[in-house]
């Protein structure tokens, strides 16, 4: 009797475990994993859904990267014309729009570029080549680093080479804290910028242009690209983000107060 109800427990601990272990791989960008974006819905889905979501936190570009190879289920990224891309080559499906936040210039308080309170992104970008900087680059393919060229180009500047530019190909919070120790500027999502502690003499002196929107999508990655990818479970997470709950999920995510992305069709508090 006894060896019969300790090989039904064994049998049921096999079930047991799966049942836990129902989970996606989501690639996303760095400013949604640091910001703690991630550490606020994803308990909020579970316990709605029973699914867990495992986060691969990179730039935006080796997000999409991924997603071609088939390692991940789905994609939270912030590049619209490199998911238009990824949907296109038919690597990913349904992509929609989730929600948005922007972008920031961040400098020294001293401002030797003179770009504080300025909200013309590119002349920022200008002034700080013609004071040479010093300006830290993620240059790490990131949606963040994107942007930063696309400023560039815009300002009439090819991408800067000379020693006051620093590349570190490191995400945004290495990049803030390089930024800080040689009170230099640099470009960061807002989200990043609010939990980040060290500032020292940093501060927000540029932002406010509409070219510094900051949209996140949400992407299927192809279920053709192998049996392993979990598409039903992944949908779930998909069609959830956008879903009320989902919604109100994203907009209850505040730092000191501060609500730092915005679902999709909402308007931000001045």
């Amino acid at each position: 009797m006894l060896r019969r109800t300790l090989l039904a427990l064994a049998l049921l601990v096999p079930f047991s475990a799966s049942a836990q272990e129902r989970f996606i791989t989501l690639a996303s960008t760095t400013s949604t994993e640091q910001s703690g974006l991630f550490g606020h819905i994803i308990p909020l889905f579970r316990q709605q859904t029973g699914i867990d979501v495992r986060v691969v936190a990179v730039g935006t570009g080796q997000a999409l990267q991924i997603g071609m190879r088939g390692d991940a289920d789905a994609l939270l990224v912030h590049h619209r014309a490199g998911e238009d891309k990824f949907i296109a080559e038919g690597h990913g499906l349904d992509r929609r729009d989730v929600m948005f936040n922007d972008f920031v210039i961040v400098g020294p308080a001293v401002d030797p570029a003179n770009i504080d309170g300025l909200r013309q992104a590119p002349e920022a970008f200008k002034r700080i080549a013609q004071a040479k900087g010093p300006f830290v680059s993620r240059g790490d393919d990131s949606g963040t680093h994107r942007m930063e060229l696309r400023l560039w180009k815009a300002a009439g500047i090819e991408k800067p080479s000379a020693a006051w530019y620093r590349e570190i190909g490191q995400g945004m919070g290495p990049t803030l804290t390089i930024a800080a120790e040689l009170n230099g500027y640099t470009l960061t999502d807002r989200a990043t910028w609010a939990t980040f502690r060290n500032r020292r003499i940093l501060t927000v002196l540029a932002a406010g242009d509409a070219v510094l929107f900051n949209p996140y999508g949400s992407i299927l990655v192809n279920p053709a690209k192998g049996a392993h990818i979990k598409a039903a479970d992944a949908k779930v997470w998909h069609e959830w983000l956008t879903s009320e709950d989902g919604r109100k999920a994203i907009a209850s995510f505040r730092i000191s107060g501060e609500q730092l992305f915005y679902p999709t069709g909402t308007t931000p508090r001045s």
